[in-house]
């Protein structure tokens, strides 16, 4: 049978067979965007995770089989780490259940607070805040900086200040909970932190941040020079929230997602992972230099 003379029900059958051919190797193609090199640091992101219903668990499933191929070694938590009560029960329930494959192999989780999150949950030692509200930790060539934005007064403002300033790591990395660019209709924009933090930002250069609370993924153009995640559908989703501007690179608001990462030399790779495993969001940064410039490629 020629294609001329194939029936036109058969010839639309074969055409979404084929189109859906294409599209799994296009994922396929984008899973293996991260090169997972054995000397590079790798780690998760989640944000507005804690909730202790099934979609949490799910996305936590998928992280723990990510690690096969890409074994990671620490989880950035982007606030609203817990919902609800935020008893002892609640962490088991809304933290170590979820996540115990990953804790048992070792990883490590280090947490921001978000709006939901009571402030005493910065001295749970699952968290690795150490009892504070903001601090700083390295790992191989990236300096961390975790923010507290409910509560930027002027002392954690010249303390960001002062550690980024004073850092000497090649990558700077910043994460807290309230975005300083969204896209989503829900909370969008916290355009007064913006102003007190972006300059301090593009003076010391921060190449990545990062934030949730709005309750899905998004990824901004470069701003000044540095690329914008916010990843707040860790367990929460606000589905078809999002209102992509001009700032906007990539988005995704279907489903619960999580974020992996890996810094090797002046590259940063990335992809954004559906609760299903489909690869939503994937590409490379390269690092700003110290003085808030963006390296060559």
């Amino acid at each position: 049978m020629t294609v001329t003379s194939m029936k036109p029900w058969r010839w639309l059958l074969i055409s979404a067979l084929l189109a859906a051919a294409l599209n799994q190797t296009t994922i396929s193609m984008q899973q293996s965007a991260l090169p997972s090199r054995p000397d590079s640091l790798k780690f998760a992101v989640i944000g507005d995770n804690g909730t202790g219903d099934k979609p949490e668990y799910e996305v936590a499933d998928r992280m723990s089989a990510s690690r096969e191929t890409f074994p990671f070694e620490l989880v950035l938590m982007l606030g609203d780490n817990m919902y609800g009560s935020q008893g002892p029960q609640d962490f088991v329930n809304k933290f170590e259940k979820p996540y115990s494959a990953m804790l048992h192999a070792g990883v490590l989780f280090y947490a921001t607070l978000g709006n939901h999150d009571n402030t005493t949950n910065s001295s749970y030692a699952g968290f690795n805040m150490g009892g504070q509200r903001y601090y700083s930790y390295v790992r191989k060539q990236v300096r961390f900086v975790v923010l507290d934005s409910n509560q930027m007064d002027p002392r954690q403002v010249a303390w960001a200040d002062e550690t980024l300033k004073g850092a000497s790591e090649p990558w700077k990395i910043c994460y807290f909970h309230h975005p300083l660019y969204s896209d989503a209709g829900r909370h969008g924009s916290s355009v007064d932190l913006r102003v007190v933090l972006e300059p301090i930002f593009v003076k010391y250069g921060v190449s990545v941040v990062l934030a949730g609370h709005d309750h899905v993924y998004e990824r901004t153009k470069p701003q000044k020079g540095i690329t914008y995640f916010v990843e707040g559908s860790g367990g929460q989703l606000a589905r078809g929230d999002i209102h992509p501007s001009g700032v906007t690179a990539a988005y995704f608001d279907r489903d619960q997602s999580f974020m992996l990462a890996e810094v090797a030399g002046d590259d940063m790779f990335f992809e954004a992972r559906s609760r299903t495993g489909q690869t939503v969001d994937s590409g490379t940064i390269h690092r700003r230099n110290g003085n808030g410039e963006r390296e060559a490629q």
